[in-house]
């Protein structure tokens, strides 16, 4: 017989089976995957139930980690064991009204938060039996102007509240519950269900936090998604839903490089800056021990190493962070809400068939997430990030650095990035201005510290040639990676350029 320790060893295995398994579209493996699991976990609980049948006492049975009912979930599972054990439970179902009981989700978003770092970071609610929450994209504050008190002041105010309909955003778990579970009880069919909804819940949360597409309504593609930190609010199509973000490159976490990446997420969608107390970065597993630790990781003269970034950082492993990438961002700006809607209701499936000796119920959740604006988190390319090595420099040192980097747009209008040799990382916008015309061709002049640098400037894959010491760049809509990289006698300096072009139609 199998004990709970034992799942959990097991856990991390069969997990890694359904995420290779959803990646490849495989229905036929994630669906053994998923039933090896409920396998495993119904031994898991059945053993644990024989070992303490006897314990009757609420004192003993919570200590001994079985969570003590109240009287409207004990009421609710006993209404579910004797609809199960009916010779027809569709029909014993079909006029089974009662929602599951709040209490057992709140105990499940406990579970949750206390076990997934990601959902623990998150602004994660618990809507209950709502499916409309109300939500403000602002930081906490709101930008006033000295005058008469008017109603433009509370339309002002009034257009940073937004609805989150998630009513139509199902996460469905398929429980399997063998007959000879019903017979254990209450406490037991409770423990069963909230460790099949915590798995359910965390997974599917997780992938749609990160990578979900959003909502398309159109009939064949429809799909029913949160909107993933990775996706870029300002492009949508009603077929794909929101595209990713453009990926900025990162070869190193150093002050310079990381002070710039946390720059761009300090500056609110409003325009109004914003203190950055933390931030969040999301990362494969892999690329954590392969990427990350040797980024941040250095040797003390005392021959110990230590670990450190230059800024405080939390980081979030996810096995469904896609290697070479990553997440930056403040983890307080992601909304994610979770509740039973007014179905959340046990329901008989004939969709799953598995032992004769179980049936398949389905429990439907209803949920969604988004990030609270565009500017908050960054999609990083973490495939070229190099490992720490001081920099020791002496009088005569090679400077590969740039002295000063220029822009202009096609109308010969400076825009200002506040250039430092020191930072790598810049984010500009273009054609935001009403009534500018088309600007989408940008003028770049690149000065180097010394003149016998090499200058290379790519925008996204394309190596751009300069003309009269001026690169020509035709901006697209949405973002724009330009990447300039300076070399003096092996020695390379990279410095990442983020063009926001909005197009604006007269």
């Amino acid at each position: 017989m199998k004990n709970l320790d034992v799942l959990q060893q097991k856990k991390a295995e069969i997990q890694n089976k359904m995420v290779e398994a959803i990646k490849n579209d495989d229905t036929q493996a994630f669906s053994e995957a998923f039933e090896e699991f409920t396998n495993i976990l119904q031994e898991a609980v059945m053993a644990e139930a024989q070992g303490l049948v006897q314990a009757a006492d609420n004192q003993i049975l919570a200590g001994r980690g079985v969570r003590v009912l109240t009287s409207e979930e004990r009421k609710y599972y006993e209404r579910v064991i004797d609809a199960m054990k009916s010779n027809n439970p569709k029909q014993a179902l079909s006029g089974f009204d009662d929602v599951l009981p709040k209490t057992v989700i709140n105990e499940i978003f406990e579970d949750i938060t206390e076990n997934h770092p990601l959902l623990e970071a998150i602004n994660f609610q618990n809507a209950e039996a709502l499916v409309e929450y109300l939500y403000s994209t602002m930081d906490g504050r709101f930008k006033a102007t000295w005058g008469k008190l008017c109603s433009s002041i509370t339309e002002e105010l009034s257009s940073t509240f937004h609805k989150l309909n998630f009513g139509q955003n199902k996460l469905s778990a398929f429980i399997p519950v063998c007959k000879a579970m019903l017979d254990l009880g209450p406490e037991w069919l409770d423990r069963y269900v909230r460790a099949i909804l915590y798995e359910a819940i965390a997974n599917g949360l997780e992938d749609g936090i990160l990578n979900g597409r959003g909502e398309t309504p159109n009939v064949g593609t429809s799909f029913y998604e949160p909107i993933g930190m990775i996706r870029d609010l300002t492009n949508y199509n009603v077929n794909n839903g929101y595209a990713a973000k453009a990926t900025v490159p990162v070869s190193d976490f150093g002050p310079g490089s990381y002070g710039g990446l946390i720059a761009q997420l300090a500056v609110g969608a409003n325009g109004l800056n914003r203190t950055v107390g933390e931030v969040l970065l999301v990362c494969n597993p892999v690329d954590y021990y392969t990427k990350i630790m040797p980024a941040i990781m250095f040797q003390q003269p005392d021959g110990t190493w230590v670990s450190r970034f230059p800024y405080p950082t939390r980081v979030v492993q996810s096995a469904y962070m896609t290697q070479g990438k990553a997440v930056l961002g403040i983890a307080s700006r992601y909304l994610a809400v979770l509740g039973t809607g007014r179905d959340g209701r046990i329901e008989y499936s004939d969709e799953y068939k598995f032992l004769e000796d179980e049936r398949t119920y389905l429990v439907k959740l209803y949920g969604t997430g988004r990030p609270l604006d565009n500017t908050s988190f960054l999609y990083l390319d973490i495939s070229g990030l190099k490992p720490y090595h001081p920099v020791v420099r002496v009088a005569d040192y090679v400077d590969a650095r740039l002295g000063d980097i220029e822009i202009e747009d096609e109308k010969g209008n400076a825009v200002n990035i506040g250039f430092n040799e020191n930072i790598h990382y810049y984010a500009a916008s273009i054609g935001d201005v009403e009534s500018a015309g088309d600007r989408n061709v940008l003028s770049l002049v690149v000065t180097p510290n010394d003149d016998n640098a090499t200058i290379v400037v790519k925008a996204g894959s394309t190596t751009v040639s300069p003309s009269n010491g001026e690169y020509a760049i035709t901006l697209t809509a949405g973002q724009n990676v330009i990447v300039i990289t300076s070399s003096v006698e092996g020695k390379t300096e990279a410095y990442v350029l983020i063009v926001t072009y909005t197009p604006i139609i007269n």
